[in-house]
């Protein structure tokens, strides 16, 4: 049985404003991507290294004392602080930091899967992206209403 995954790309027609929060959501969604992409390889170190201390002294591993890098850890470790840290996160969407933290462990995923290659950082100004959930938009006609931001322009129907 074939599997299909389905797109469709339809252009939007944002203001200046609209562009603003754009770029300012992409931002967001990559500083993040990195953010936990190095979070990700420190506690990735830390765990091998407790690992590597155990297999030297011979010990078991104490499979509470683990600190295996998760997604969904990163991203609750993240809402903890991101307010104080990073208070521009406030104008855009929850959804732009959560899922570019999301599409890191789906990168992990393939790379441990044999699929892909490491997950490298984003680059400011390349394929600048950030996600919503569905259940964040609702489109009428030719138009689609984005969290704290609108209704934005779309060059058709969907």
């Amino acid at each position: 049985m074939s599997r299909f995954i389905r797109g469709h790309i339809i252009e939007l027609m944002p203001n200046n404003k609209q562009a603003s929060h754009f770029a300012q959501a992409s931002g967001v969604a990559r500083l993040s991507y990195n953010w936990a992409l190095r979070e990700w390889q420190r506690q990735y170190k830390a765990d091998k290294e407790y690992r590597d201390q155990c297999e030297y002294y011979d010990v078991a591993v104490n499979e509470m004392l683990l600190n295996r890098p998760k997604e969904s850890k990163l991203r609750k470790h993240l809402n903890t602080f991101k307010f104080e840290k990073y208070p521009f996160m406030k104008k855009v969407t929850k959804c732009a930091p959560q899922l570019a933290i999301k599409q890191l462990g789906s990168a992990f995923d393939r790379f441990f899967n044999g699929k892909s290659g490491y997950p490298k950082p984003r680059k400011k100004g390349k394929d600048d992206r950030f996600s919503l959930s569905n259940d964040q938009f609702s489109v009428k006609g030719r138009s689609i209403k984005i969290p704290n931001l609108g209704w934005v322009k779309m060059t058709e129907n969907l």
